[in-house]
């Protein structure tokens, strides 16, 4: 992906999992893991009440907007 590809609030997936963005930086961005185990008002915030991680330039290659787009991409 490209940093104009993310959008706060977007959802994008990488191999580990499903992620929402929740701040766009200069070279960075920041999103939290989605997932069904958890009540979903943990991912209501800021502050969010699971760990928000920071995906640099380098990550981005590793992005992709949806399922589909990573399966064909692999």
């Amino acid at each position: 992906m490209k940093h104009s590809d993310f959008t706060i609030g977007g959802e994008f997936v990488t191999t580990t999992g499903t992620w929402r963005c929740t701040d766009i930086g200069t070279r960075t961005i920041i999103a939290i893991k989605v997932s069904d185990d958890v009540d979903a008002s943990w991912f209501r915030g800021p502050p969010y009440a699971v760990e928000e991680m920071v995906f640099d330039e380098n990550d981005w290659e590793g992005c992709w907007l949806d399922q589909a787009a990573r399966d064909a991409d692999l």
